[in-house]
């Protein structure tokens, strides 16, 4: 009855919230036609919401362990549904996912796929039986099942350092989604962007930790889902009539399939890809001239920058030329790196295009067995990592019951589905409406958005429309845009009013804190919890546990923020890391853990060893981010795969040593018929 009325309670102030919030909008939209600037419109989406979540923060304040570690295990269901959505759709589903399908077209569904089927062993293999077993992490829990003798904490330690790995290569993805965002709509600078944005973050985890950042999250998923809703039901009734563009969109696919077959047979578009395969072949010729064609690079343009100075040029050609000198490889390993890189964009681009919407579309079959083995790997490595992702596990140790829990999934996985059947959508729209108002474009009429997106990042723009051939028309081939902007481009790209742009800004900027929010507090109380009090302080008062939490999440929040700002990597890829390493260090541990007997204390260690470090090493050695070739690949799979080796390796390593080595003490045994238990 009580847990009743909450629920009732609840739901009216969230309709409240909503109702409110739809006020807001259309208040913010009479002020537009009033004539009101558009960066105050953007300033004030930005900043009210952030004070919204601030202050939900405030309110739920809290120094109970309880309340701060799972929210007083007392979130109903369709709440924690809710919740678990907006902690899952990260900067990652909200920014990345549809610029992913713009971009690579079918393969781009391996991560709806992917992400959507780990839900389901979330319910099935998983979210029950850790709600079963109640505590506060999935470290906890991995060091509660496999304990070793004398209570040895190895598999807790462990658990701890993948945990923080996990989320820590996570929370930078997100962190760089929110420096994106807020940079575009303030107009600061990309790197105070991400520490404005991390004030928003550190305001409701530190004060209420996961109480606070659970109520917070809720309000978040309604902002995303209105957010996203909005352009893309513009862009359906715009090219469709339809304005629900789940069904519509498939109307414009062949459409999309005959503008590719003209823009590949039009002379000038050949043109434009002849001069980029031309770039590309005078890369590998100076790739091949190392380290003298380095060394004549730099005398070259010093040369040049002496007889700016010493002539007459301008100030503003001097200081180009002074960057170019500054910008140029340190090193001839540098510039080969550089240079090689640069030498497969333009082979990229020199392709003729080839339809992205059938499945594993390539030029001959033994490209086409690569996609596909590349998009089965993918979706093998999203489903486990999602399924092992400790962030979104400990959303179920909120819920009531173990009843509840599996109920929160599935409400998760409806909250999850009204975003991911409509990214797809706004995905084909976009790109439609490109290829019918950009293509074939005079360059004196671009439209601004395009001059805009392409000032944000002067280094590595997020647009990029250069007339190769001089002919003044835009050709396809000619527009490269950043799959991370797509959606937030979208309301300009479409035409829409500018308080639709900072609405949808404002459900990124909801997207990125809300995971934020979550993997920071996951980091924090597995130090905080699993560390600190389990094994260093066992003794340690509430309040301690709770302040030492509070100072380890500011630490952790301030790193991650400094290495979001050098910008390591797209979000997509960053993400993607993350689901492998989780794959390959907790997934074989916690279903073996869960529905095998016979899993020990040091099976569990050789397993997440294992499968930890054939990831990482896969990855390092495959990968160009880190120094790794694309030659050292196996089977051709893809670095942000590496989770297809690694899970196999944990699976038969925790097998087999388990096999080898005593069986579980008998306490142990029950815990398992526990949790297992109805």
């Amino acid at each position: 009855m009580v847990q009743r009325r909450f629920t009732k309670r609840l739901t009216i102030y969230y309709a409240w919230y909503t109702l409110l919030f739809i006020v807001f909008l259309i208040s913010l939209a009479v002020l537009e036609k009033e004539g009101v600037p558009r960066a105050w419109i953007g300033y004030l989406f930005m900043f009210s919401t952030i004070v919204i979540y601030a202050g939900i923060g405030v309110l739920s304040r809290t120094s109970d362990i309880s309340e701060y570690y799972v929210a007083g295990r007392r979130v109903p269901a369709i709440f924690n549904g809710m919740a678990t959505a907006a902690d899952w759709m990260s900067a990652a589903s909200f920014l990345s996912l549809a610029g992913g399908l713009y971009l690579q077209g079918f393969d781009g569904l391996a991560y709806i796929i992917g992400w959507t089927g780990g839900f389901c062993l979330v319910a099935l293999l998983i979210a029950p039986y850790i709600r079963k077993f109640g505590q506060y992490s999935i470290a906890d829990f991995l060091g509660t099942r496999f304990a070793g003798a004398q209570g040895s904490n190895i598999v807790r330690v462990l658990a701890v350092i993948a945990t923080i790995f996990i989320s820590f290569t996570y929370v930078v993805a997100q962190i760089y989604g929110v420096g994106l965002i807020t940079s575009r709509f303030t107009g600061v600078d990309f790197s105070v962007g991400i520490f404005l944005g991390l004030a928003s973050i550190l305001v409701c985890s530190f004060l209420g930790g996961m109480r606070a950042v659970t109520w917070t999250q809720v309000a978040q998923y309604i902002i995303i889902i209105i957010a996203y809703m909005i352009p893309v039901t513009w862009l359906s009734v715009k090219h469709t009539q339809t304005p629900i563009p789940q069904i519509a969109y498939g109307s414009k696919l062949s459409a999309l399939s005959s503008k590719e077959k003209l823009f590949a047979a039009d002379p000038k578009e050949q043109e434009v890809r002849a001069i980029f395969k031309q770039r590309a072949e005078g890369f590998q010729l100076k790739i091949q001239q190392l380290p003298n064609s380095w060394e004549e690079g730099r005398y070259e343009l010093q040369r040049k920058l002496d007889e700016l100075k010493s002539g007459n040029a301008s100030l503003i050609e001097i200081k180009a030329a002074g960057r170019a000198l500054a910008n140029y490889p340190k090193t001839p390993q540098e510039a080969q790196q550089r240079w090689t890189e640069a030498k497969n964009n333009n082979l990229g681009r020199a392709e003729p295009t080839i339809t992205n919407y059938t499945p594993y579309a390539a030029k001959d079959s033994n490209e086409s067995d690569i996609k596909r083995n590349n998009f089965l790997a993918l979706v093998f490595c999203l489903m486990m990592g999602t399924a092992a992702l400790p962030h979104v596990l400990i959303r179920y140790y909120t819920t009531p019951s173990v009843r509840e829990s599996r109920e929160s999934v599935f409400w998760s996985l409806f909250f999850i589905m009204l975003l991911y059947i409509t990214i797809p959508a706004l995905a084909i729209l976009v790109k439609y409406d490109i290829y019918n108002s950009l293509v074939g474009m005079e360059f004196s009429k671009l439209p601004s958005w395009v001059t805009y997106w392409a000032s944000i990042d002067k280094i590595n723009p997020l647009v990029n429309i250069t007339d190769i051939n001089h002919d003044g028309i835009v050709q396809l081939a000619e527009i490269a845009i950043d799959g991370d902007i797509v959606v937030l481009a979208t309301p300009e790209i479409a035409g829409l009013p500018y308080v639709i742009s900072g609405l949808v800004a404002a459900g990124g900027l909801a997207a990125a804190l809300s995971t934020a929010d979550g993997l920071l507090l996951t980091i924090s109380n597995s130090l905080s919890h699993d560390i600190y009090y389990k094994i260093v302080d066992p003794s340690a008062s509430t309040q301690k546990r709770v302040t030492i939490s509070k100072l380890l999440l500011l630490v952790v929040a301030l790193v991650a923020a400094y290495v979001a700002s050098l910008k390591p990597a797209d979000i997509l890829s960053l993400v993607g890391a993350a689901f492998s390493l989780a794959a390959s260090a907790l997934f074989p541990a916690l279903v073996l853990g869960i529905f095998w007997k016979r899993a020990n204390h040091q099976g569990a260690i050789t397993g997440m060893i294992a499968g930890f470090i054939v990831c990482v090493f896969y990855m390092l050695n495959t990968h160009p981010l880190f120094g790794g070739s694309v030659a050292n690949q196996w089977w051709h799979i893809a670095p942000i795969s590496a989770g297809v080796f690694g899970v196999p390796a944990g699976l038969i390593s925790m097998a087999v040593v388990s096999l080898m080595t005593p069986k579980p003490d008998p306490h142990t045994q029950d815990l398992i018929d526990f949790i297992r238990a109805p």
